[in-house]
């Protein structure tokens, strides 16, 4: 069964007036995209890459990671 993990990830809009997404929570996680909601989501696909490589090459997950099981509370960024 797999792991659920959760880390916050900061979105900042760029110069170019696109959207930025870092995590001090898992190095080297960095997304950008035209949205916010475009950010997340390839935000969402580099972290799975991420933690698969951990996973591949046994290496040690980093701390500010954290598990959860049935429940995780999300801020929700909406753009109206």
């Amino acid at each position: 069964m797999a792991s659920h993990y959760s880390f916050r990830v900061h979105i900042e809009e760029v110069e170019n007036g696109q959207f930025l997404a870092t995590s001090d929570e898992l190095p080297g996680l960095v997304a950008q995209g035209r949205t916010i909601e475009e950010a997340t989501e390839i935000a969402h696909d580099v972290a799975k890459r991420l933690l698969d490589s951990y996973h591949e090459h046994g290496d040690p997950l980093p701390k500010g990671l954290r598990q959860f099981g049935s429940i995780v509370d999300l801020d929700i960024a909406v753009t109206a």
